[in-house]
């Protein structure tokens, strides 16, 4: 009976030696993360204010400083396991059969933010710009997040574009310069005097505000249709500026044409085989 005991006493000694060694283990690493968490958001919040920070596009800062917080809580959570006493091949093992899992499950998602990456740095638009994919969408950028592009359309529509395919996409950006050229097209009979034409345009398009003197507009013959050509009419105007002159355009010219008896080509008429 008293070797039983004194067995007894050597096994609750023992679990208690594990119990109080794994409590210290336990509020070390409770210790470890709320200082560690502090720590971390105070080097967060440090970078943020960093004036280089402030210099750069903020959907790109935000990106970094999203980007090293998780990093940071990473190494952090990693430091509290092997604290802990689990052994560090067994956490590297974990944390790469979890990434590939994720990384199976999420295929689509990281390739969109891979592209949002891409798109961050190579740049090829920026907020407010308006764009145009050869994926068919089009409008101007509202927000570039870490897995959509969004865009606002003319009509008030939100559109929002995986990044993934936007950036492998052909874009046209319509606003990153500062001036555009609107390029109009008007078919005339071959009759009509080219100096005569040419003139008539012309007055419609110097009369027009906001078109710009430089670069000089141009009204030249372009190509030949059926019984006449077409004149392409060229003028270069601020970007912002570009609709409403082109709709003033496309509204004054057909009417001084009209107004100077300027012929068209007759359209041919075509019989019905009824």
């Amino acid at each position: 009976m008293g070797a039983s005991l004194a067995n007894w006493d050597k096994v609750s000694d023992k679990l208690f030696d594990i119990a109080a060694d794994l409590g210290l283990k336990i509020v070390l690493a409770i210790i470890v993360f709320i200082v560690g968490s502090f720590i971390i958001r105070k080097l967060v919040k440090i970078m943020g204010s960093l004036k280089t920070f402030k210099n750069i596009d903020p959907t790109a800062g935000n990106y970094i400083i999203t980007f090293v917080k998780y990093a940071l809580y990473t190494v952090l959570l990693v430091s509290i396991v092997a604290l802990l006493g689990v052994p560090m091949s067994s956490v590297i093992a974990l944390i790469a059969s979890i990434g590939v899992a994720i990384g199976m499950a999420m295929q689509g998602s990281l390739a969109n933010i891979a592209g949002g990456i891409m798109l961050l740095v190579f740049r090829p638009f920026s907020v407010g710009d308006y764009i145009v994919a050869s994926t068919g969408e089009e409008g101007y950028v509202k927000t570039i997040s870490l897995v959509y592009t969004v865009l606002r359309t003319f009509d008030n529509r939100i559109i929002s574009v995986p990044n993934g395919g936007l950036m492998n996409a052909s874009i046209s950006n319509n606003t990153v310069e500062p001036l555009r050229r609107v390029d109009l097209a008007f078919d005339i009979s071959g009759s009509e005097p080219a100096d005569k034409v040419a003139d008539v345009i012309m007055k419609a398009v110097l009369s027009t505000d906001k078109v710009l003197s430089d670069p000089a507009p141009q009204v030249v013959p372009a190509s030949t249709v059926t019984d006449g050509l077409t004149y392409a009419v060229r003028v270069w105007v601020k970007t912002d500026d570009y609709w409403n002159v082109h709709a003033e355009l496309m509204s004054k010219i057909p009417v001084m044409l009209n107004g100077a008896k300027i012929a068209r080509p007759e359209t041919p008429v075509r019989l019905s085989n009824n």
